[in-house]
């Protein structure tokens, strides 16, 4: 029986990734970072997509050298579609598009969002259905209830912005340098949670909404400045823990009320703010509380990364979902 052999590229944002999947095993995920962003504060869209342009085809190589296979093996070309930043989801599109054409061989476009979930499935242990994910990152805040590998249902999000967003903006607030979210968890480790006290957010059902406490934080920051100059340098700790400490609970409130009205135990968490300590260590105590089984990708699977859409890919290869060559991107996808 012939191996399914699947290459996968993201490049939804500033990570550009290839990774080879075969038969359902990830064989590698390899990652090239953007730093071209950093002195910006923030990914800029036009750079990214140039960045993307310089990063793939070594990285598709890597990808493919490393796996021990020839091009010749591919069953599959799999790429992002969306969503994304319009330029970079171009990028990989026309490549993944000429690449497979010249292969002879089936394009399959993958959600990332839809991705970002069924990481949960490239080690062990692996969450059974269905299971309700928190899937949280710099774009999207989603609650998701999936019934299936393909079969996911949005249940809950944010009607603003994303969690991650919050973390980020914060952190400029702070002076902390981009990416901030995970500098923030680095301090609030340090800090009492208790600290200060920032707004609740309270909307209706199971969506979220995060604009709040980001205008909560700016005017907080303002009026301690005006009275102590030196206020942030000597309080980052603690304002770093408070703020976690607010996003955190906002999340869990309706996590836990999803949970509850879909009599739903199994429980995971997906996207790059997946990876902040504070998240992980207060799902675990849920866990404890609640009798959930929770189920956290490793940290190379929570941002963005190739493995989590070669895994995407290989469920759609089994069900025969292919595309066309006149597949474009779509940067607002929805799941």
């Amino acid at each position: 029986m012939k191996n399914i052999n699947i290459l996968a590229i993201e490049s939804s944002c500033d990570e550009t990734s290839a990774s080879i999947i075969s038969n359902g095993k990830i064989l590698n995920n390899i990652v090239a970072t953007q730093s071209v962003h950093e002195k910006y504060g923030g990914v800029v869209p036009e750079l990214a997509s140039r960045a993307h342009q310089q990063h793939l085809i070594p990285v598709i190589h890597e990808a493919i050298s490393t796996a021990g296979i020839a091009r010749e093996d591919l069953s599959a070309v799999a790429f992002t579609r969306g969503p994304g930043l319009m330029g970079s989801l171009m990028v990989g599109v026309s490549f993944a598009k000429s690449f497979a054409y010249s292969l002879g061989i089936p394009l399959i476009d993958v959600n990332h969002m839809q991705a970002h979930i069924l990481a949960h499935f490239i080690d062990e242990p692996k969450p059974s259905f269905p299971f309700i994910c928190l899937t949280v990152s710099g774009g999207h805040t989603q609650l998701v209830l999936v019934k299936d590998y393909l079969e996911m249902e949005v249940i809950g999000e944010t009607l603003d912005d994303a969690v991650g967003e919050a973390f980020d903006k914060t952190a400029k607030l702070l002076g902390l340098p981009y990416p901030g979210g995970p500098l923030v968890d680095k301090y609030a480790k340090e800090g009492n949670p208790q600290a200060y006290e920032f707004p609740l957010s309270e909307m209706p059902g199971l969506n979220y909404s995060f604009s709040g406490i980001k205008t909560a934080v700016l005017y907080f920051l303002r009026d301690r400045l005006k009275e102590d100059a030196d206020f942030i340098t000597r309080n980052m700790a603690d304002i770093c823990a408070s703020v976690q400490f607010t996003l955190i609970k906002m999340l869990m409130q309706k996590l836990k009320r999803a949970a509850r009205e879909h009599k739903v135990k199994e429980i995971a968490i997906a996207g790059g703010v997946s990876a902040n300590s504070g998240l992980r260590a207060e799902l675990n105590n849920l866990a404890g509380e609640l009798g959930w089984k929770v189920y956290v990708p490793k940290f190379e699977y929570c941002t963005d990364n190739a493995a989590m859409i070669a895994m995407a890919a290989h469920y759609r290869y089994l069900k025969g979902e292919f595309c066309g060559l006149d597949v474009s991107p779509i940067a607002k996808m929805k799941l």
